[in-house]
């Protein structure tokens, strides 16, 4: 059974806005490691532009993945 619309969003989404909370952490402990000095408020900023980027590309490549799954499994029946 393939997976929603919806439900493929929600994932990305899930999985975005976790990932955004470890790369926002881990930014905060690296960056000053390496002597990378930025406000709180670009850095949150700078991960919002990639957050959005990376909703849309899980997105699509969900449903690019579903519809070749679908494709093979309608290929493959005798």
């Amino acid at each position: 059974m393939s997976q929603s619309r919806t439900m493929s969003l929600v994932e990305a989404l899930t999985n975005v806005a976790v990932g955004y909370g470890l790369a926002v952490a881990t930014q905060a402990a690296v960056f000053p490691l390496v002597g990378v000095e930025i406000r709180t408020r670009q850095m949150l900023l700078v991960e919002l532009a990639f957050t959005l980027v990376s909703i849309v590309r899980g997105y699509v490549l969900r449903r690019l993945f579903n519809r070749l799954a679908s494709r093979g499994r309608r290929h493959a029946r005798p």
